[in-house]
């Protein structure tokens, strides 16, 4: 009954189901590794974003090889801006509007220096690819908590004097005077003291999960949907080949049935066979004796 999936047109048909499903599978692990990532991402915004601040002291080699599972980490700093070294990082969108960040060089009191982004800037109205203005940091002895964040990759973009294309540590070091640690810088979330105006502070970090779940889920599914509708469809192409089979066979048993040999009918005798019109003439003529 199935032998019809062993042809050519019924195998293709198969390779076909087995590509579409492969891809669905492929996307559907795909979704999910980028679950298993935002995941992860949440787990350190729960863990660390809101965590006690830790003493520079004790966490300063973060900031020269961060480990990842440290990002958000609140770093409780002591020490003074370097307004001269302030920079502003361009094409930083927050909210869907464009804009920039605005960077400045920290010198602690122990004599490092790392990198504190302060904030986010619109764009400005007065000088194309500039913001209209850029606060100014607190004067002097400053106590910063900043989260900790890795640095950027370096982008194939130029920049107009005093500004970034991303934040780049090392490339960032290269334009001031004084060593800076290259591997981490920190996201501003308190100063003391405090001034106005400040840059627009950076919002939370989501902590949804999002939809990937559900479309990995989506994407399994329609794989096992393919193979289920290939063998819907091998069989409804039985069905068909049955009946079209007994009809044929129907078909046969008509022809023989008109087409076999004829047989020669035999007259069967009547029971009390009335005499026709001739005959009784006949009886007439013989009892008068002609």
């Amino acid at each position: 009954m199935y032998r019809f999936l062993f042809s050519s047109k019924w195998l293709g048909y198969f390779v076909l189901a087995v590509i579409f499903a492969t891809a669905c599978v492929f996307l559907g692990r795909w979704q999910m590794d980028r679950r298993a990532e935002t995941l992860a991402e949440i787990n350190r915004v729960v863990s660390n974003y809101s965590a006690t601040p830790v003493p520079f002291a004790n966490i300063k080699d973060q900031f020269r090889t961060m480990d990842p599972e440290r990002e958000w980490t609140q770093v409780e700093l002591r020490g003074s801006y370097d307004l001269n070294g302030q920079r502003v990082v361009r094409n930083r969108p927050l909210n869907g509007q464009p804009g920039y960040d605005v960077v400045v060089p920290f010198r602690l009191s122990t004599g490092e220096a790392v990198v504190i982004d302060r904030g986010w800037l619109p764009i400005g109205n007065n000088t194309p690819g500039r913001p209209d203005v850029v606060p100014a940091p607190p004067v002097g002895e400053v106590t910063v908590i900043a989260r900790l964040k890795p640095t950027e990759p370096k982008l194939d973009r130029g920049a107009v004097d005093g500004q970034l294309p991303s934040i780049d540590l090392a490339s960032f070091a290269s334009e001031l005077p004084y060593p800076i640690a290259t591997g981490a810088y920190g996201q501003l979330a308190s100063e003391d003291p405090a001034v106005q105006p400040m840059p627009t502070p950076f919002p939370k970090p989501a902590t949804e999960e999002g939809t990937h779940l559900s479309y990995s889920l989506q994407w399994f599914a329609f794989g096992v949907l393919m193979f289920i509708g290939f063998g819907y469809a091998a069989r409804q192409q039985a069905r068909n080949a049955a009946i079209d089979a007994e009809e044929d066979e129907d078909g046969e048993d008509e022809v023989i049935a008109v087409s076999g040999p004829s047989k020669r009918r035999v007259p069967t005798s009547r029971k009390n066979k009335r005499p026709t019109s001739e005959e009784e003439e006949d009886a007439i003529l013989d009892a008068q004796g002609y």
